[in-house]
């Protein structure tokens, strides 16, 4: 349906310009078996050498899709891999495979090359021979202008949270964004052959803090002055010195808890005698201990708070190591339900206000940093530390 304009190699000038990042949710600052070429958990889009912009071409209608040459994610055109999002995935874990739903196509970020470097984003993308390709399931037709426009087969979602990705942003409206970038109300179903009503008062211009959902994989788009005001790695390891320098107890067995260091709560891979466990229906923040059972059969269900009698999940905390997920660069003080990955306050409460697409039908909030579904009732808690007592 479109072909590049021209080709040419994204060779970086002495100072790129990076227009913004795509980050993917559900991995905590990167893929459990780490960040490898083009698969990774992140990444950064720079102004290129040359544009390669695209324009209208020659439209072909193939009967036997299957005999044609369709490329795949090992194609040059494909810049980024997205890697399904596994929720609650954990590195050591054995995690079932299931087929993905991710098209091999899913989408295209075009950025203007002048300020303000508007980036615009629409569905599908170029196979082996530099064309856009849908399924012979995806929703075709033609514009009133003659230009044939589509859809993927299981759709590219956009949400444009208001107020922007701020201390006081809202959840916006999912909507569909079309091959030639226009906006469309959700179809009955993900992968249903008619589409929505199309939106004209909207337009594809991501925005700071825009998801994208690829049926499979949520991203997050922050534009580059967006990043300038997140939290860096450096502050939030400074944090989590700060936490640990307070030196809290736990108020049973009276001996000091520490977060474990942003590499280790990246990968989760194994629990420290130190590590800060929490009862998150009340938030108080313990070392870990084997007793508080509310039954012998489900040893791991229920626990009782020893501070308060409150009864509910009893997990380890993790510091959330992904600056770009945070609204603000706040202290870690709340963390998610039932997760256990902590964030600060606003970023906590923003996240689990988020509905997020789930499957074909379903949406529910879940945490950035694992994709866990969160609690529908309690999607975070405040953490109650004990100081010491000496």
């Amino acid at each position: 349906m479109f072909s590049p304009s021209q080709e040419e190699q994204c060779a970086p000038t002495k100072d790129p310009i990076k227009y913004g990042e795509l980050v993917v949710l559900g991995y905590n600052g990167s893929l459990p078996n780490g960040d490898r070429g083009r698969r990774k958990s992140r990444f950064a889009l720079y102004k290129r050498s040359k544009a390669n912009g695209v324009k209208p071409s020659t439209v072909h209608i193939l009967n036997t899709p299957q005999a044609s040459k369709i490329g795949r994610s090992t194609e040059s055109p494909i810049d980024f891999v997205v890697t399904d999002t596994v929720s609650g995935g954990q590195e050591g874990e054995e995690t079932p495979i299931t087929q993905s739903t991710i098209s091999r196509f899913a989408c295209r970020v075009v950025c203007e090359r002048v300020l303000p470097y508007t980036a615009r984003i629409y569905a599908a993308g170029f196979d082996s021979s530099k064309n856009i390709f849908l399924g012979e399931k995806a929703a075709k037709w033609k514009n009133p202008d003659g230009h044939m426009d589509g859809l993927t087969t299981n759709g590219v979602l956009v949400m444009h949270p208001r107020g922007g990705f701020t201390e006081e942003s809202k959840p916006g409206v999912w909507r569909e964004i079309s091959v030639c970038g226009d906006v469309y109300t959700l179809r009955e179903t993900r992968s249903a052959q008619t589409r929505g009503k199309l939106v004209e008062c909207e337009s594809n211009v991501l925005q700071d803090g825009s998801l994208v959902d690829l049926c499979g994989a949520t991203l997050l788009w922050r534009t580059a002055d967006g990043l300038f005001h997140t939290p860096t790695q450096k502050h939030l390891e400074a944090l989590r010195q700060e936490i640990n320098a307070a030196r809290p107890q736990c108020p049973v067995g009276l001996n000091t808890l520490a977060f474990p260091s942003m590499q280790r709560s990246r990968a989760l891979s194994s629990l420290e005698d130190k590590q800060p466990w929490v009862y998150l229906a009340c938030g108080h923040v313990h070392g870990y201990h084997n007793w508080g059972h509310r039954s012998e059969q489900e040893p791991s269900a229920q626990r009782e708070c020893p501070m308060c009698r409150t009864v509910g999940p009893y997990v380890p905390l993790w510091l959330g190591c992904e600056p770009a997920f945070y609204v603000d660069v706040g202290a870690p003080t709340h963390a998610f339900v039932p997760c256990g990955h902590v964030c600060s306050e606003k970023s906590a409460k923003y996240w689990a206000e988020i509905p997020l697409p789930h499957g074909t039908h379903a949406f529910h909030a879940a945490c950035p940093f694992c994709a866990t579904q969160l609690c529908l009732t309690q999607g975070c808690a405040k953490l109650i530390f004990q100081g010491p007592i000496d």
